[in-house]
């Protein structure tokens, strides 16, 4: 991508960017964000991570900047919405309000301009182990925190040999297979879901895995994270959904970054 240009989409949505956690990978957001423009912007759910902020506080200026940079789209017209998720949940004390432009709500509905319906909600709702065993999802954050930490220090060497940056923390979640299997019985979840609302598909998040396909005649759209996959979901101005994978530009800081890699409906 000409960095002297920015690419415009009729719609992005992103999730999972977790500022207030030092797993947040701000700067590869900020730099997503100063290149990447839309008209419309959802961001959906776990955008703050309150689970984080309570514990210890960490708010370092890359985070600052990254709120900034998303209230100013909003000042310049692009339409936000904010979806809160498990994470930022104290926010959906404020479902219906507006705040800085951005409009904040529990789900919504986004219909592209090849006319398809899809579903807009971070996921955690239809959770299980959120819904049910609530305690279980908190020792579960203890233990991925950790493999954030791992997957940071990883990257770090892997920058001193120069070698771009390479998720370790998701290639060994992926490799347990009782997590793929949480994940394949989400991903069906979401898209029933979805068709009981008379929608074409569902955009989600809250699992920390991208992904775009179709499931049963209806459109399953996960935009990602920003603490591992550095993903996000896109609408091209013809309706077409993209993922655009950060992560996978072959470069080991953000600012060097000249090229994106997508990933369409197969």
């Amino acid at each position: 991508m000409d960095k002297n240009k920015s690419k415009n989409y009729r719609a992005i949505w992103i999730s999972d960017i977790h500022l207030g956690s030092s797993g947040a990978q701000a700067e590869h957001l900020l730099e997503f964000l100063r290149y990447n423009d839309s008209n419309y912007l959802y961001l959906v759910g776990d955008i703050i991570d309150g689970w984080s902020l309570t514990k210890r506080w960490y708010w370092p200026q890359s985070h600052n900047d990254v709120i900034q940079k998303i209230l100013r789209k909003a000042r310049k017209g692009t339409k936000i919405t904010f979806i809160p998720g498990n994470h930022d949940e104290g926010a959906r004390t404020f479902l219906g309000i507006t705040f800085g432009d951005i409009e904040i709500k529990n789900e919504a509905f986004h219909k592209t301009a090849k006319n398809e319906k899809l579903w807009v909600i971070h996921g955690d709702l239809f959770d299980e182990v959120m819904q049910h065993a609530r305690w279980l999802a908190y020792i579960g954050d203890s233990a991925y925190t950790f493999l954030l930490w791992l997957n940071k220090w990883f990257n770090r060497i892997r920058r001193l040999i120069n070698l771009p940056y390479w998720s370790l923390s998701q290639f060994l979640k992926l490799k347990v297979k009782k997590a793929v299997s949480i994940i394949n019985a989400f991903e069906t979840l979401m898209v029933r879901e979805a068709s009981r609302r008379g929608c074409d598909g569902v955009v989600c998040g809250h699992i920390h895995k991208s992904e775009l396909k179709m499931i049963d005649n209806k459109i399953y759209a996960n935009d990602g994270d920003w603490v591992e996959s550095l993903t996000a979901l896109v609408e091209h101005k013809n309706g077409e959904l993209e993922i655009i994978n950060w992560a996978e530009l072959g470069h080991d800081h953000p600012y060097q970054n000249d090229i994106t890699k997508v990933k369409k409906i197969a």
